[in-house]
């Protein structure tokens, strides 16, 4: 039997309520109203003439079946979406849909600076932006939700193409009570009160090999959700953190802190 009335909206429906497991998100992701993504699965299962889904009170499964179309599902999608960039590529301008990905130790220190420019060099782009820690991003990029991810190197997958962008130096950030003092080595360092991001974040890992200690080495100290966190808590006294370059101008406008480079130097004020 040929089935003709399979459509590209009911495959990208099944591959939102597969991600999300819940009727309502998916609806909201897909931009339509929960009846009618319901009835387009309840369609596309009458057409496969079998369930892709088992619903339970809270929690939506996929059966045998609906795990492989829904793989099959994405393969057809991506392939139509790689089509469609095609296209945009020979018009020599870059146009359409760009999916990024970024951590959250990059966005917002970053992303204010470029996508302005991009809106403004590239307006028929559509710029979509995810911000997650680091393993969730590779994991889109497999599933082809995203097209590309800004995150700290090495990552190592060897399906992903990575090119480095640039590189970004740790700053020391510690109370202004510890101005002109000189900045301590790595030794000393180790016997501090270290703040840092919580496991998941590829900015600690970096940060503890800067110190020379090892992920999972136990350890006494603030664990963050932000470097925000981090950085206010040094304000308090609790400690000291290590952030990116980057984000000194925007974490320390409040002059509570005193921050150095790789010389050991106080650096100057940043300006706001």
């Amino acid at each position: 039997m040929v089935m003709t009335n399979i459509t590209f909206k009911q495959l990208r429906y099944v591959d939102a309520l597969a991600r999300h497991r819940h009727f309502g998100r998916a609806a909201e992701v897909c931009a339509i109203s929960q009846p009618a993504l319901s009835m387009q699965i309840k369609d596309l299962e009458a057409e496969l003439g079998a369930p892709l889904f088992e619903r339970g009170a809270r929690k939506v499964s996929l059966t045998a079946l609906g795990e492989e179309i829904t793989a099959r599902a994405r393969d057809i999608l991506r392939a139509v979406d790689e089509l469609g960039d095609l296209a945009r590529a020979r018009q020599g301008w870059p146009t359409g849909r760009l999916r990024v990905g970024v951590i959250p130790t990059i966005a917002p220190y970053l992303l204010p600076r470029v996508i302005g420019d991009l809106n403004r060099l590239y307006p028929g782009l559509d710029l979509h932006v995810r911000e997650t820690q680091t393993e969730r991003l590779v994991a889109e990029l497999h599933d082809g939700q995203l097209d590309a991810a800004l995150v700290a190197l090495p990552v190592s997958e060897p399906r992903l193409e990575e090119v480095a962008l640039f590189s970004e130096g740790f700053m020391l950030v510690r109370p202004s009570s510890d101005a002109g003092l000189p900045a301590p080595d790595a030794d000393t360092l180790r016997d501090m009160r270290l703040l840092l991001l919580e496991e998941g974040h590829c900015f600690r890992d970096q940060a503890l090999a800067v110190c020379g200690l090892r992920a999972g080495q136990p350890r006494t100290g603030l664990d963050g959700s932000s470097l925000s966190t981090l950085v206010q808590m040094v304000g308090a006294g609790i400690g000291v953190t290590l952030i990116p370059d980057m984000a000194v101008a925007v974490e320390t406008r409040a002059r509570r802190y005193r921050w150095q480079g790789s010389t050991g130097a106080d650096q100057p004020e940043p300006s706001a």
